[in-house]
């Protein structure tokens, strides 16, 4: 049986562990969920949010002659 001695150190020594990134947890979480269908979904959205800021900027008429 594991005493509150040794429970408490570990607790303290992951909490003094650097946090993974917003970026890395998603990966984590596609990878060990098997939630790969989310991918293209994410990667739409991102490509159709830099579309938009593209589209808003100095940009737009560059953009208007690629379309």
């Amino acid at each position: 049986m594991k005493s509150a001695k040794d429970s408490a150190a570990k607790f303290d020594d992951l909490a003094q562990q650097k946090r993974p990134s917003l970026a890395v947890e998603f990966w984590y979480f596609l990878k060990y969920n098997k939630k790969w269908w989310l991918l293209p979904i994410l990667v739409t959205l991102l490509l159709l949010c830099l579309l938009v800021l593209v589209g808003s900027s100095s940009l737009a008429p560059f953009l208007y002659t690629v379309f």
